[in-house]
């Protein structure tokens, strides 16, 4: 399982994020994150990841954050075609991000 000092409720989104790719990229998946989404269509997830056949979209969270209603149109749309998840610090610390991106397909 994955390990943090980072408690949930301090962990923030871009604490999250770092951990979340370098596992990603560790165990194989390509990552892709928008660097400056200002100018982008807004709701786009975080992270797009592929690993072979697997797509994954995913919104990442800080513990108290919330998706608005772009976020879950995004995910709603992609969710026909792709996996996708809305990841926060619990799931890091639980380790339901490490079982995701463990999985074959």
């Amino acid at each position: 399982m994955a390990t943090t000092t980072t408690t949930t409720t301090t962990m923030s989104e871009r604490q999250l994020q770092s951990a979340v790719i370098q596992l990603a990229e560790l165990l194989g998946w390509k990552t892709y994150h928008t660097f400056d989404s200002r100018r982008s269509n807004p709701g786009y997830p975080d992270l797009t990841l592929v690993r072979g056949d697997q797509l994954l979209f995913v919104e990442l969270k800080s513990a108290k954050g919330r998706l608005t209603t772009e976020q879950t149109e995004w995910l709603q749309a992609l969710g026909y075609v792709a996996s996708v998840a809305t990841w926060r610090p619990c799931d890091w610390v639980d380790g339901t991000i490490e079982s995701v991106l463990r999985r074959r397909s």
